[in-house]
C-alpha cells in the first residue's frame, strides 16, 4: 500500500479515538483553553490526547477533503520555497496561506494552508513528491478538513 492513509468507518474503532478529535475541536473552537481540561472533558487521559492528536482527522460533514495544512523545513537557500510553491501549483493545489518562520541555522519552517481539490494525486503523495525535492528536509500534513 502506497498511502499512509486509510478512511475507515468509526464504528470498528476505540471510542477514544473519536473523542481526541472532540477534544481537539473544543480546543479549536475556544470552548476549552487547556488541553488537561479538553480531555478531561471527553473522558481521556492527556497522554492519549498528545498521542493521536495528529493522526486522527475527520472529513467536513456533506463533502470531501478540500483543504490541507502541512508543515515544512525547508534549507535556507534562496529559491526554496518559490520552488515548493511553483511544485504544489503543478500539482493543482491551490495555497491559501503561508506562514514562513525565520531561519535558524541553516533551515526555515513553514506551515502552508491550501485547498487540496484540484490535486489529482493523494496527499501522502503529494508529500512525498516534495520531500524529493533537493533543500526539502521534511514534510508532513498537520491537519485536514
Amino acid at each position: 500500500m502506497k498511502s499512509d492513509y486509510l478512511i475507515v468507518h468509526k464504528k470498528i474503532l476505540p471510542d477514544y479515538f473519536e473523542k481526541v478529535v472532540e477534544a481537539r475541536e473544543l480546543l479549536r473552537r475556544g470552548v476549552i483553553r487547556e488541553v488537561s481540561e479538553a480531555a478531561r472533558h471527553v473522558g481521556i487521559s492527556r497522554s492519549t490526547y498528545y498521542k493521536y492528536k495528529d493522526y486522527v482527522f475527520t472529513p467536513s460533514e456533506g463533502s470531501a477533503c478540500k483543504k490541507a495544512v502541512i508543515s515544512l523545513i525547508l534549507n535556507h537557500e534562496k529559491g526554496i520555497l518559490s520552488r515548493v510553491l511553483n511544485r504544489l501549483s503543478e500539482l493543482g493545489a491551490n495555497i491559501l496561506t503561508i506562514m514562513q518562520n525565520p531561519p535558524i541555522g541553516d533551515r526555515a519552517s513553514v506551515v502552508i494552508s491550501m485547498d487540496i481539490t484540484g490535486i489529482e494525486t493523494g496527499l501522502s503523495e503529494t508529500l512525498e513528491d516534495l520531500l524529493a525535492m533537493e533543500g526539502v528536509d521534511k514534510a508532513g500534513l498537520i491537519d485536514i478538513e
